[in-house]
């Protein structure tokens, strides 16, 4: 493997095939691509490990309301957009597409992005790149690049353990760039019942986070730093404005793993929302400490009514959960329209069946709209994962096989002994977790339409114009949604839930307006959509997505010399 100097290097002679301009000079050829599909538990991969970070990892208990968005990896994308090389981008081809790729591209190098996880598949991509295209030179990049260079040297020519942009550029002889970057347009679809309900915007805020969790790769990777994408809140508008000219109805996700902790940053972003006028529908990932700094209003006001909070453990003890109290904080963000994501830790060392259980409780008391439940566990690169090394910590069956423990470092598989569960027991406890999230509050997607009316029937008639515009942002989604309620009442899990969902339509149609008689004939229609819906799940059939291929600049370009 070649390393790279931190200063900028000239890029490799290279063969001459692909643009050039009129001067004679070419720039390289560039592939950014994924692992190839199939993957997933029937393919070979852990548990978990899919396409879809939602369905994979929070609503995997729901079944045919489980919410469905392919998750893409972005990072591609965003360093494609970033350099002046000519490149294409392929998310999840088959080995089939990616040889096709490679045989027709003539590429001068392949970079390949992967998490620990699937560090197996990495090397079977590897593979078909030397073969079908023996001069290509690869670059390994991504998370999973927290394994040790002794396994990732073979399959790669470079390794990229640092943001991607700065990297690509210097590997290429670029001058670096100033922040912030160029954004990139990427849109993911939702779908419930197989239908596309919502397009989301992916904004690119920031990389790293300052709070040190010790079992959070994300956080370490970047040694505890937060890299400011968008520095300034004015910086986040622009892409947001960007976004709405292409869609008025553009929700939005920001990827900045605490997004509200720059309070100056967060409220000259309100400022902007405000200027412009026009509500708009924001999913943060936040935390107590970062979310105790602001009154709901402000935080409806940033746009912001979505939010990923870190439940943990009652007794984790992490510096991001201080603040007010949870119970209060979660009341106060569902009585107004926002809709909260909750993450659950199992395996502290303090935790027992019982302990779990109550934790449970308490968190369900809390009524977040969606629940995931993830294993106190072993990853390369983080504190958790020296400490388990340096204190011989490791289950026998994966300190004796690394591969193993790579494979399924996922948070669904317990590789740490415990004082008090075997791995069994404890991963039992998480699917039961799962399974009562659902069974109590019922399907995340009602659980939604209830937190949007409790936000529309207290800032219906608030004082700010821009509350009341909100609160009829939320009317009309929820109006969109009648027609999943028949399939809800008719295949809940069980007669409480059917009994909370007979409620909420109810409630809804008694202050927002009763079904029109298209709305009634659409819920006959969702009926079979579920069932559809249920069919490809019970076969294993349309899982898999298509291939997503995006092309930068494979025109004519010219070197800049002036000759052309």
């Amino acid at each position: 493997m070649q390393t790279l100097p931190a200063a900028t290097t000239s890029a490799q002679a290279v063969p001459a095939s692909g643009a050039s301009c009129g001067c004679g000079a070419r720039k390289p050829r560039i592939l950014l691509t994924t692992i190839c599909r199939p993957i997933g538990p029937s393919a070979g991969d852990a548990d978990s490990v899919g396409y879809e970070l939602l369905h994979g990892q929070v609503t995997r208990a729901q079944g045919i309301f489980s919410p469905r968005a392919v998750h893409h990896t972005y990072g591609l994308d965003y360093i494609a957009e970033n350099i002046t090389a000519p490149a294409t981008v392929l998310h999840y081809p088959s080995r089939r597409e990616l040889i096709r790729e490679l045989k027709t591209g003539r590429y001068d190098y392949a970079a390949l992005s992967f998490i620990v996880a699937t560090f197996h598949r990495v090397k079977d991509t590897v593979a078909l790149i030397r073969k079908h295209s023996p001069g290509t030179k690869v670059i390994l990049g991504g998370y999973g690049t927290v394994l040790p260079d002794e396994l990732l040297t073979p399959h790669a020519d470079y390794i990229c353990r640092e943001e991607g942009v700065g990297f690509m550029r210097r590997l290429l002889g670029e001058p670096p760039l100033e922040m912030p970057y160029r954004h990139p347009t990427i849109v993911s679809k939702l779908s419930v019942f197989s239908k596309e309900v919502s397009n989301t915007g992916m904004i690119f805020a920031g990389l790293g986070c300052p709070n040190g969790c010790d079992f959070c790769s994300t956080s370490h990777f970047f040694k505890r730093k937060h890299i400011k994408l968008l520095s300034t809140g004015k910086q986040v508008y622009d892409v947001v404005r960007r976004y709405l000219d292409i869609n008025p109805d553009m929700q939005f996700t920001i990827l900045d793993e605490d997004f509200l902790l720059d309070k100056a940053r967060a409220m000259d972003f309100r400022a902007e929302v405000q200027k412009g006028g026009v509500p708009i529908s924001i999913f943060a990932f936040s935390s107590v400490k970062a979310l105790s700094m602001y009154t709901m209003e402000e935080l409806l006001e940033t746009g912001i009514d979505g939010f990923w909070i870190g439940y943990e453990g009652t007794r984790s003890g992490y510096g991001k959960q201080q603040g007010k109290p949870t119970p209060e904080l979660f009341e106060e963000i569902r009585s107004s329209g926002g809709t909260i994501l909750s993450s659950m830790i199992l395996g502290f060392d303090y935790q027992t069946k019982d302990v779990i259980r109550q934790e449970l409780d308490g968190l369900m008391a809390l009524k977040p709209a969606l629940g995931q439940f993830l294993i106190y566990n072993f990853t390369p690169g983080t504190p958790l994962a020296e400490r388990v090394m340096e204190q011989g910590l490791l289950r026998e069956e994966f300190a004796a096989d690394p591969a193993r423990r790579h494979k399924f470092a996922t948070g669904f598989v317990s590789m740490i002994k415990h004082p008090h569960m075997s791995g069994k027991e404890l991963q039992d406890m998480q699917a039961w977790c799962f399974e009562q999230d659902y069974k109590r509050l019922g399907p995340s997607i009602y659980r939604t339409l209830e937190a949007w009316f409790n936000g529309y029937m207290k800032y219906r008639d608030s004082k700010s114009a821009y509350l009341r515009a909100k609160a009829e942002q939320w009317r009309l989604e929820i109006r969109k949604a009648y027609p999943i309620f028949l399939t809800g009442r008719l295949f809940a899990p069980n007669a409480v839930v059917r009994g909370y969902l007979a409620n909420l339509q109810s409630r809804i149609h008694r202050e927002i307006g009763a079904p029109t008689i298209k709305e009634r004939a659409l819920a006959l229609l969702a009926i079979g959509a579920a069932g559809w819906t249920k069919f490809k799940l019970v076969t294993d059939t349309f899982q898999h997505p298509a291939l997503t291929r995006n092309v930068y600049r494979q025109e004519k370009i010219c070197c800049g010399s002036g000759a052309c």
